[in-house]
């Protein structure tokens, strides 16, 4: 079940929508509880900037739901006529951490992203405390706690993914109405500071639509600034992986379940109950 909430960030028409999921004990075995929940976990679904992959969705929601994390999934606005979206996916996560924390004061709120959607969550994380974007509002309540980043878009250079940075800032980056800082604002790499939230990031080196460049020299730029980050790169697999488990596998676009690669959830959840521990588990 999923109880949605639109966000109106950036006065946005139609506007996001964040979709509080609410699973029963079948999916999140019998101690799942608003007592015992570690943390939120929004997920941001890719699919280029032009739509949202349901393997990327619900699965995922269902899989942090079993260890313990409350998921949200932020259907953010994409461009479906190829119109240009500038920083409106950005504001819109803002609004998603804001209002998640709000509802759940006092837990951490992890922003989960894959491809275009690891573009989102990445970019809260570098530009949270922009104070042209986000001024006059306390910043501190819109940045993430932590990054869950799957075979994100991170770079605008040499390795980036064309379709993507031409979804936000159009076919002419200069020239694109709601660029704040040219087209390098969505070459992520270039923003990471000391304040950027610590990340866990995976990718396939046999990724041959986002490049594995990408995680690179994102984690490159994490350890330059001294932000923690673990980082997983598996020699095989196909770009879109999701969970890489035979519920979400798409043999016709050559994503096959593979129990190799399906280990970066394990991982990431004993990364997050290292990073984030449960102050309701017992000593």
């Amino acid at each position: 079940m999923r109880q949605t909430i639109d966000i109106t960030e950036a006065g946005l028409k139609p506007p996001a929508r964040l979709a509080e999921v609410t699973l029963d004990g079948s999916d999140t075995g019998p101690e799942y509880g608003s007592e015992c929940i570690k943390g939120n976990v929004i997920i941001c679904p890719g699919g280029a900037y032009r739509w949202h992959s349901p393997r990327e969705a619900l699965p995922v929601a269902k899989a942090f739901a079993s260890q313990g994390w409350k998921p949200w999934i932020l259907y953010y606005t994409v461009s479906v006529h190829g119109e240009t979206l500038g920083t409106a996916p950005l504001c819109q996560a803002a609004g998603a951490v804001r209002r998640v924390r709000a509802a759940s004061p006092g837990r951490p709120v992890i922003l989960c992203g894959f491809s275009a959607g690891g573009h989102v969550a990445a970019s809260l994380g570098v530009h949270w405390n922009d104070e042209c974007l986000f001024a006059g509002e306390d910043r501190s309540v819109i940045r993430p706690d932590g990054l869950i980043l799957g075979y994100p878009v991170i770079t605008a250079g040499k390795y980036a993914h064309r379709e993507s940075m031409e979804m936000l800032a159009g076919p002419d980056p200069a020239a694109a109405e709601g660029n704040l800082a040219g087209p390098g604002y969505y070459g992520l790499e270039a923003h990471v500071d000391a304040q950027t939230p610590p990340a866990f990031i995976w990718h396939t080196a046999g990724d041959s639509t986002v490049a594995v460049q990408n995680s690179l020299c994102f984690a490159e730029s994490l350890a330059a600034k001294g932000v923690p980050f673990e980082m997983h790169i598996y020699p095989y697999g196909e770009h879109g992986l999701s969970l890489a488990t035979m519920e979400v596998e798409e043999p016709e676009k050559h994503r096959y379940a593979d129990a190799h690669v399906a280990g970066w959830f394990e991982q990431c959840v004993q990364w997050l109950d290292l990073v984030f521990p449960n102050p309701h588990d017992p000593a």
